[in-house]
């Protein structure tokens, strides 16, 4: 089905209305839903709550940091902040863009009132903490930017999304994909379940430093153009296991996983890349590896598969990724 997905539009007003303008433009060419206030450019406490529903709705979140604080709600925090902390505490996946120059801004677009300078600090110092931010400089930046971050968020964080009523109903024809992929799901299930009770008798398994030739294909964004590309790489077990097992300490979805594998290993190559994928088959042949060695469990409800680490992966995940403490002759004595 065509599936549409709806992006909140989180900024100051005033100040940004060329670059809130850009954006919706771009996400609207995506065929996307933009929603924003748009229509409440001075906010209160009563459009709030509108505010929020609007961001339940939505299945992303993509906020602009420019030169101002904003509005203050009764608490004394501005609304562009409390939208932004409201769409953290629904888990809904944030896409930052943060002006890398502030100081360079023209007078009307900065806090003059230095408690406004103070809270805005703090904010773009929360906002870019443990988190993946974009940077930008000048308006039309900002068109780029969501063309390259978006389809990356959705490709690794999939959403609900909003599709037709006639292509909902009509599902006749997807309910027997559905269940032919579900008959096919537990049979490999059960072909997985077997080697993991031959795991024991498998004593020469690929792992470690020992590398796994992976064909993968993503498009490269090069001077504004987009180019196909696909190639083959070669990963150690051990840097596969790095990059999925912390993910993995509860249960998550394998769709989750193939798009983190693909973006990791596509990273090793290229910068600016979208749509990563790497071939099912190494992909089906990374999954039985580690079932091989006890490393991850399977499991599948429907026609949706989990991953989740082992006692025995998370063992060897301590062993491969703690920090030793350094030993000096002090130590030694």
């Amino acid at each position: 089905m065509d599936k549409r997905y709806q992006v909140f539009v989180s900024s100051t007003f005033a100040d940004l209305k060329d670059e809130r303008s850009n954006v919706i433009q771009t996400l609207m060419e995506m065929d996307c839903i933009p929603a924003g206030m748009e229509l409440f450019p001075a906010l209160d406490e009563e459009q709030f709550k509108f505010i929020k529903k609007v961001i339940d709705d939505s299945d992303y979140y993509l906020l602009i940091i420019g030169g101002r604080y904003g509005s203050l709600s009764d608490e004394g925090i501005s609304y562009t902040e409390m939208e932004y902390d409201y769409a953290i505490s629904k888990d809904i996946k944030v896409i930052a863009l943060v002006h890398g120059s502030p100081e360079k801004l023209a007078v009307e677009k900065v806090e003059m009132d230095s408690e406004a300078q103070q809270k805005l600090q703090v904010f773009r110092q929360k906002v870019t903490t443990n988190r993946l931010v974009k940077f930008w400089d000048d308006a039309k930046e900002l068109s780029g930017l969501v063309a390259l971050s978006l389809p990356k968020t959705i490709k690794t964080y999939p959403a609900v999304g909003w599709v037709r009523g006639n292509q909902a109903t009509d599902n006749t024809e997807l309910l027997k994909q559905l269940n032919d992929l579900r008959q096919e799901n537990n049979k490999l299930e059960k072909q997985i379940q077997g080697l993991q009770k031959n795991k024991s008798e498998m004593l020469d398994l690929a792992q470690g430093d020992d590398e796994i030739l992976i064909s993968l294909k993503c498009d490269v964004i090069n001077n504004g153009q987009i180019e196909k590309k696909s190639w083959q790489q070669k990963v150690t077990w051990n840097n596969l296991f790095k990059c999925i097992a912390p993910k993995i300490l509860n249960e998550k979805n394998e769709d989750f996983i193939f798009n983190i594998l693909s973006e990791y290993i596509a990273s090793g190559k290229y910068r600016n890349f979208i749509y990563p994928e790497i071939a099912l088959a190494d992909f089906e042949q990374i999954k039985v590896q580690f079932l091989s060695l006890g490393y991850i469990s399977f499991d599948s409800i429907g026609t949706t598969s989990y991953w989740e680490i082992t006692s025995k992966g998370e063992k060897y995940l301590l062993e491969t990724m703690s920090i030793k403490r350094e030993t000096d002759d002090k130590d030694a004595e």
